[in-house]
């Protein structure tokens, strides 16, 4: 129990936010059934796109961490989670070669997934590196320019599910790849990557919400901002709908079997979500509706996962 307290407790395990890594985990666990259902399965090739994304996102954090910081967006008021170079537990330079590391890291593993997607992957890689940093760090930080909803869609959702399809659509080729092609990103993929970009931007959405007033008076313009509590709500309402849409999609145009909407099994969590989110009005509750929106998209991919494959 004491270790288990040190490590969480521990400042680069806060630095890393082990609670916003199931973001990442969930569209690539869902690219990975669908690569099961098509026939296509690399299990090589997901293990490296995990440990890839993974480093990815944890770079991200700790970049978004330390121009945080330098911003002076991380301030004593702050009603999130404890960020630690403006808490002064990690030191800024620390703090900002460990995210050199962390990204160099991803480079040097992702030369393996190089080999075998091709340009595409040196596009989507070099473009999701850049957007790690550039999201809080460079001379428009476009996360506090209101377009951190947009990163979220992209990169978490369409590029992660379409990107993991891909890679194991084409380890078979033996030759390299200079754009995609035929059939390695499918309207399956697609379609389905909607309802990971949904379900892991209404997570940001939470987050905004919950740090408007801090975001504001520190200069951080985020879409809730240019939104409004009530419309960023709404927003919240709209990405959660749109997240639970493609199973009815795939059931009912794609012919799927029933199994396909097993995500529908925990509607139930997402209601009593959204009403929280509705009818909360204090900024501290934000934090635990940050937590369980987080659980309902990694839930949700399990399920929809499930249902494409459809191992029964």
């Amino acid at each position: 129990m004491e270790y288990a307290k040190d490590f969480f407790t521990n400042p680069w395990t806060i630095a890393i936010r082990l609670h916003t890594l199931p973001a990442i985990v969930a569209p690539i666990f869902l690219g990975t059934c669908i690569a099961l259902h098509d026939g296509i399965f690399h299990p090589v090739s997901v293990f490296v796109i995990l440990v890839c994304a993974l480093l990815i996102q944890i770079g991200t954090n700790l970049a978004n961490d330390y121009y945080d910081a330098m911003n002076s967006v991380d301030t004593p008021d702050r009603i999130g989670f404890i960020r630690a170079t403006a808490s002064g537990l990690i030191s800024p330079s620390h703090m900002k070669r460990a995210w050199i590391s962390v990204f160099s890291l991803a480079i040097l593993l992702g030369f393996y997934l190089l080999y075998l997607g091709g340009f595409p992957i040196l596009l989507i890689g070099l473009l999701s590196i850049a957007a790690g940093i550039l999201y809080t760090g460079g001379p428009y930080p476009f996360g506090y320019h209101g377009l951190g909803d947009l990163f979220v869609f992209i990169f978490f959702g369409i590029v992660a599910v379409t990107g993991t399809y891909y890679i194991q659509a084409v380890a078979t080729l033996s030759y390299f790849p200079l754009w995609f092609p035929p059939n390695t990103i499918t309207m399956t993929s697609l379609i389905a990557s909607i309802s990971m970009a949904s379900l892991t931007t209404s997570i940001l959405v939470v987050n905004n919400i919950r740090d408007m007033e801090t975001d504001k008076k520190a200069g951080k313009l985020t879409l809730s901002i240019y939104l409004g509590k009530f419309w960023s709500k709404m927003e919240y309402l709209f990405l959660i709908s749109l997240g639970f849409s493609p199973p009815i999609y795939f059931y009912i145009f794609l012919n799927f079997s029933p199994t396909i909407l097993l995500p529908l099994l925990i509607s139930p969590y997402a209601i009593l979500l959204i009403h929280l989110v509705f009818s909360n009005s204090t900024s501290h509750s934000f934090n635990y509706i940050l937590k369980h929106t987080t659980f309902l998209t990694l839930f949700f991919s399990v399920l929809f996962g499930i249902g494409i494959f459809n191992p029964f």
